[in-house]
């Protein structure tokens, strides 16, 4: 009687380690590293004080919208205040994302924040363009206009040994894409992965370069721009490599056209149409448009 009654219990808590189990998991899936700034709209205004403000900030700074000195204001980048600083900082970041300039914690600018995106700032010095440019076009050099060699016109690109091939062909074909667009560059793929132009990796956490990764549903991918030539991808994302969008996964193909126009010298458009816009919705497909290849060919000057 007492083995049955000890199997019995047995069961039991085997049945409740299932549930609790699949209850993380699905957590686990569905949650997002930046999902702290859903408790932040509309909770504050200019000179209050609120848990997750801290975080925040160091958001806003992470995409280039503030700049904090340790020696003039570090302080302020840690403490939990609304401050003139975060106010300035969400105007401008509303301003690059076309929404309503409010300094404030409004619904837009929350949903636009939890949207994944690619690691690289959006803010960098402005750039000395022709003024002809700024009046058609959205695209962004990389701060100091970086860009590789007049004699570097071929790129070759590798990936390391453990990297799956399934997900190959998708940077392969974004290569491609960039090298018929650009009317400029080729690519060709090597073994030596030491010693490419370019070098494609999945990471995961803190990978050794400054730039950790957060986990699903934040930043999707990074990469250096000329002439360092990583492009990391976030190995904890839930990717998806097929020529159809699929439901709740990040298109591999369309982060590496973003990611590979950094790796030019590109930095993120203010057009949202374009491939350089900086986040890109789970479950959705984009390609090049007309603000990205007017970007690499007057950054390479090519008629």
């Amino acid at each position: 009687m007492a083995s049955k009654s000890t199997f019995l219990s047995i069961l039991y808590f085997l049945f409740l380690f299932q549930i609790i189990k699949s209850d993380i998991s699905s957590q686990n899936t569905n949650s997002s590293a930046f999902e702290f700034i859903k408790n932040l709209q509309g909770c504050c205004q200019k000179g209050s004080k609120v848990q997750g403000l801290h975080d925040l900030k160091l958001y806003l700074a992470r995409f280039g919208y503030l700049n904090y000195q340790p020696a003039r204001n570090q302080l302020n980048a840690n403490n939990e205040s609304f401050d003139d600083e975060l106010e300035s900082a969400l105007k401008i970041y509303q301003k690059f994302y076309h929404l309503n300039i409010t300094g404030t914690l409004d619904g837009p600018t929350i949903s636009r924040m939890l949207m994944p995106r690619c690691g690289h700032p959006d803010i960098k010095t402005h750039q000395q363009m022709p003024k002809w440019l700024h009046t058609v076009s959205h695209f962004q050099f990389g701060q100091n206009n970086p860009k590789w060699p007049v004699e570097k016109t071929n790129l070759t690109y590798a990936f390391p040994k453990n990297y799956s091939e399934t997900y190959v062909s998708p940077v392969v074909r974004a290569f491609n894409t960039w090298a018929a667009a650009s009317g400029y560059f080729t690519f060709s793929r090597v073994d030596d992965f030491a010693n490419a132009d370019l070098k494609i990796s999945f990471e995961r956490g803190d990978h050794g370069d400054g730039a950790p990764f957060d986990g699903p549903s934040g930043v999707l991918a990074h990469a250096s721009l000329p002439t360092d030539g990583k492009l990391h991808f976030d190995a904890d994302e839930n990717w998806s490599v097929g020529p159809e969008p699929v439901p709740n996964t990040i298109d591999l193909q369309s982060v590496a056209l973003h990611e590979i126009g950094h790796l030019l010298g590109l930095a993120h458009s203010e057009d949202e149409n374009a491939i350089m816009w900086s986040s890109i919705p789970a479950g959705s497909l984009k390609g090049l448009n007309s603000d990205d290849i007017l970007g690499v060919k007057a950054l390479y000057i090519v008629t």
